[in-house]
C-alpha cells in the first residue's frame, strides 16, 4: 500500500512527504499509567462498567476500553474474569466495611449505634447496586485470593462484633456457640433479605399499603425496632 500511495501522488511536496512518513494513528491513544497506578485504574474502570453495563457487560476487553489501556493490560494483572471479580469484590468489602465502621463511630446515642450499622449496609447497597451484587455472587469468585478473603472476613467479624454487643458478650469469629450462629444468621438474614428485595423492586406492593410518606428507610428502621410478637406454636 506504500508503494502504491507514492505511484499516486509522486512527491507533489514536502508535506506529502512528511505526512507519509508519520506513523499511523491507532483508533484510540492509550493513557500511561505507572504499573502500581494501572492496576488500580483498571479497578476503577471496572467498577464504573459494573455499575453502567452490569454484570454481563463486565469483560476484560470491556475494562482495558474503559480505561484506554491495552486488551492484555487486564490479563496481566488479574490472569483472568475470575481473578478481576475477585479483586473487585475485595475493593467492595472493604469500602463497605468503612462505610459501616463510619456510620457507628458517628452515632450518639445507644440505639443510633443499633441501626448505624444496618442502615449503612443498605445504603451502601443502594449506592453501588453493582458492587454489592457481585460481592455476593459467591460462584464467580475465587475466596483463596488473600484480598478478597481477608476483606470479607473483615465483614463477617463486623457483624459478629456488633451481635456481641447487642448480646452484651464476647463473640469467637473461630467458634460459635449455636444460639450466637442463629443470633448472627437472623441479623444478617433480615438486613441482606431487605436490601435484596429492594433493589429488585419487590417491596413496592408493600409500600404502596403503608402510610402516604412512608419511605423504605422508615420501614426498615420500623423492623429493626419492633419487637418479635406473637407466640410460638406449642
Amino acid at each position: 500500500m506504500a508503494k502504491s500511495e507514492t505511484v499516486r501522488r509522486p512527491r507533489t511536496s514536502k508535506k506529502t512527504s512528511s505526512a507519509s512518513s508519520a506513523p499511523p494513528r491507532t483508533a484510540k491513544t492509550e493513557t500511561p499509567y505507572h504499573h502500581g497506578a494501572l492496576r488500580e485504574a483498571l479497578l476503577q474502570a471496572a467498577e464504573r462498567v459494573l455499575e453502567r453495563d452490569g454484570l454481563s457487560g463486565l469483560t476484560l476487553r470491556a475494562v482495558a476500553r474503559e480505561a484506554g489501556v491495552s486488551h492484555a493490560a487486564p490479563t496481566h494483572h488479574f490472569g483472568d474474569l475470575t481473578g478481576l471479580l475477585s479483586e473487585l469484590a475485595a475493593v467492595g468489602f472493604r469500602h463497605f466495611n468503612a462505610a459501616m465502621a463510619s456510620a457507628c463511630d458517628t452515632a450518639t446515642t445507644p440505639l443510633a449505634r443499633a441501626l448505624a450499622r444496618p442502615k449503612a449496609y443498605v445504603a451502601y447497597a443502594q449506592a453501588h447496586p453493582g458492587m454489592y451484587g457481585i460481592m455476593f455472587r459467591t460462584e464467580r469468585l475465587d475466596y483463596s485470593r488473600p484480598s478478597l478473603h481477608e476483606a470479607a472476613e473483615a465483614s463477617f467479624a463486623g457483624l459478629a462484633n456488633a451481635i456481641g454487643m447487642m448480646r452484651q458478650e464476647q463473640i469467637s469469629e473461630d467458634s460459635l456457640t449455636l444460639n450466637q450462629g442463629a443470633a448472627i444468621a437472623r441479623a444478617w438474614s433480615m438486613v441482606h433479605g431487605f436490601t435484596m428485595l429492594l433493589l429488585d423492586g419487590r417491596l413496592e406492593d408493600i409500600m404502596g399499603r403503608l402510610p402516604e410518606g412512608t419511605t423504605p428507610e422508615r420501614l426498615f428502621e420500623a423492623m429493626l425496632t419492633a419487637p418479635m410478637s406473637g407466640k410460638l406454636p406449642a
